[in-house]
């Protein structure tokens, strides 16, 4: 359909600006994808109309996406001009908006106008500037009940998960209300200057056109941007290149028809305009070319060394933790609401914590230097020191002066004596020395010092660690995004819900609802991918889907060499395929690869063995793909409440409890079928890689499920 397409990513800076939220143009066609930055509207401008009047010389066809709203929710359009349409509101904004060669315009005094026709104080809000605009709040009024917040192409985007910004919203982060409203006048005079040559869909036919232009939403492809962006790429050029490359690919491959496919109302599209690409965001992931996404990790990063058969449990740790890295990106967070984020860097302290010596007690205060041994009495001076209203002037020696917990020491005091330990009146305080320097007070720092690492890259915050962020001045913190981590059970013997009937060659699906859970409970986001039965060309669609739009595969079942066991055979044909056979008991195979570039981990079908290989392999490889420190559980040792003869040559991992004697039994069985087990222990029993003869009272490393991240 197109020879080239142009992808244009606006800004309402007030300022030439280049760089971050900046404006970005970016093009495909045959000879690859760039990118250029552009400092103003005007040369923006300017630049696209070069691009269109190229494409019309040339005799080729350009497609041009705007990342910005063309139409606003019905009603606004028909309340300012008179028509139910968006080129209408295009034609009075360019009339009214001025926009100098400095960027400078005049978009917010046009928005309060627009306010000015309309009741209850909206629907244009979010006033960025330095001065206040009458009519122009910078908070949300409510709508009147005729106008929507969002357009039906926006609604059906929130529908799919994702987060589009109102037009109505000016100011902050992700509105896309200002670029909006300096857009519209641009697109207006572009369609005028390339005349019949030009359609703007969904406004006009588009068949035979030479220029289209059409709005994109650079979110329908935001995993791929953030990965980008968390290895240094500006998040703006990302979405430039990998929109304009995904659309040019679907062009060349004749895919791109359906994404122009609406099943919406005329009068709507002619008002309210439609998103290229609504409802198509896995088709646009999915055309993005594979060399423009890093790899997230090394294609030979599972290997193992040729010769190796059995794997120890310590060794096979070692080799996942060496192999694996990040692949979430990054964003910045409001401290008050990342509790359960990890870290992406480290947090410096703005400030020292106490910022200042301040007293730790309720008492009285004064220079050391000034008391002596035995009965001092001290005049006071008048006023008092306390927690947010320090004393303001200078306590002469000699002298004391009423202070209260947490507040600042003022310019004369180093020590403060107890309350209970002074006799005073109205006009001195009375105690026994000698009382010990600085006493009872806290030096500034003592805590943290400004300017100190306070927490490191890699922790998971919890709430303690936000009421140290926040203490120490820090408002924000660069986090991962959550690692989405899809589940899968594969097997034709699989009932994926325990609501629907079951033959008796069928089983019920165990391993696919604990391990979400687990992921939920480990701070992940959990994606149930579902069940496939065991047909290659489903399984495939399931883990195409998978990689998509999940950070890391968990699979159950179908990881061994068996007939039906698809899951292996599919990605060895991938070529990443590694099976490690991992001496331990319950467990054995762990299946681990890439399936285009995305972190699978095949664990066993038993759930049993789903479990342990769970909670020993796969709590710590997530937490380091999440951006966190590898995580051991902690062991304690305990004496055994059983008897055991155990070989030598694997671990082995007991389902067990702590009895009312502080000793750890074990599960009656250690058939791997018996699921019951799971719910009956509390943690396992560890016996270690050779063999060992236990009773009673033998002491055995008992780990508590808690040390694995389960509450």
């Amino acid at each position: 359909m197109f020879d080239r397409v142009a992808i244009l990513d606006w800004s309402a800076s007030g300022v030439p600006k280049t760089g971050k939220d900046s404006i970005w143009i970016g093009v495909s066609d045959a000879s690859g994808t760039s990118s250029h930055n552009i400092a103003t509207r005007g040369e923006a401008e300017a630049a696209v109309l070069a691009l269109a009047q190229e494409a019309i010389l040339t005799g080729e066809r350009l497609l041009i996406g705007a990342d910005l709203n063309f139409g606003a929710p019905a009603g606004l359009a028909s309340h300012l001009t008179g028509k139910a349409e968006a080129m209408a509101l295009w034609a009075w904004l360019a009339e009214r908006i001025a926009d100098d060669a400095r960027n400078r315009s005049t978009y917010r005094a046009i928005a309060a106008e627009m306010n000015a026709t309309l009741p209850g104080g909206g629907p244009f809000w979010g006033n960025g500037g330095k001065a206040d605009i009458d009519g122009l709040p910078r908070k949300k009024p409510a709508l009147p009940d005729w106008l929507a917040e969002h357009r039906r192409c926006d609604q059906k985007s929130k529908a799919e998960g994702l987060s589009p910004k109102s037009l109505w919203q000016l100011a902050g982060a992700g509105a896309v209300g200002a670029q909006s409203l300096l857009g519209m006048p641009i697109l207006h005079r572009l369609k005028a200057a390339l005349g019949a040559d030009c359609a703007v869909w969904p406004f006009d036919p588009i068949e035979g056109k030479a220029i289209v232009i059409a709005e994109i939403y650079a979110a329908f492809i935001g995993p791929d941007v953030k990965a980008l962006e968390a290895r240094g790429k500006i998040r703006d050029a990302a979405e430039v290149e990998l929109l304009s490359a995904a659309l040019w690919n679907l062009a060349q491959s004749d895919r791109l028809a359906p994404l122009f496919q609406i099943d919406a109302a005329t009068e709507i599209l002619r008002e309210e305009g439609w998103t290229l690409g609504t409802g198509h965001g896995p088709t646009l992931r999915a055309a993005i070319p594979a060399s423009q996404l890093p790899p997230r990790l090394r294609d030979d990063c599972f290997a193992m060394p040729q010769g190796v058969a059995w794997v120890p449990v310590d060794e096979a740790l070692e080799r996942l933790k060496a192999a694996l890295a990040p692949v979430t990106g990054t964003e910045a967070l409001q401290t008050n609401i990342a509790c359960g984020r990890i870290l992406a860097a480290d947090c410096i302290a703005r400030r020292s914590n106490p910022p200042r010596p301040n007293s730790a007690v309720d008492g009285y205060g004064f220079a050391h230097a000034a008391t002596k041994a035995g009965v001092n009495r001290l005049p006071l001076v008048a006023g008092r020191a306390a927690a947010g209203q320090p004393f303001e002037g200078t306590v002469p020696p000699g002298h004391a002066v009423r202070i209260l917990t947490g507040a600042i020491l003022p310019e004369g005091v180093d020590t403060v004596v107890l309350e209970e330990d002074c006799a005073t009146d109205s006009a001195s305080v009375t105690f026994d020395g000698p009382a010990k320097p600085r006493a009872n007070t806290r030096k500034a720092g003592e805590d943290v010092v400004e300017g100190a690492v306070a927490l490191k890259a890699g922790q998971r915050l919890r709430a303690p660690d936000l009421a140290l962020l926040s203490a120490l001045g820090i408002a924000e913190a660069t986090v991962h995004r959550p690692l989405r981590v899809g589940v899968l059970s594969t097997g034709d013997e699989i009932i994926a819900t325990p609501d629907k009937p079951a033959l008796p060659h069928h089983i019920y699906d165990a391993n696919r609802p604990m391990l979400l859970a687990l992921a939920r409970q480990w701070g992940h986001t959990a994606v149930d991918l579902g069940h496939a039965p065991d047909r290659p060309s489903v399984i495939t669609r399931k883990l195409d889907r998978a990689a998509r739009e999940v950070d890391v595969v968990l699979t159950s079942g179908g990881a061994s060499a068996g007939d039906e066991d698809h899951v292996s055979r599919l990605l060895r044909e991938e070529g990443t395929l590694s099976s490690w056979r991992i001496a331990m008991k319950p467990g054995r195979p762990l299946a681990l690869a890439l399936w285009k570039g995305v972190p699978v981990i095949g664990l066993p079908g038993n759930p049993v063995a789903a479990l342990v290989c769970a909670l020993i392999f796969g709590r710590p490889a997530l937490s380091k793909l999440a951006g966190g420190d590898w995580t051991s559980p902690q062991g304690f040792t305990v004496p055994s409440a059983f008897t055991k003869s155990k070989k030598p040559g694997r671990r082995e991992y007991l389902r067990a409890r702590i009895n009312a004697d502080g000793a750890a039994e074990v599960f009656a069985s250690e058939g791997s079928g018996r699921i019951s087990g799971l719910s009956w222990a509390d943690g396992i029993v560890e016996l270690p890689d050779g063999g060992a003869e236990i009773a009673p009272g033998t002491p055995v490393r008992y780990i508590p499920y808690a040390s694995f991240g389960l509450t």
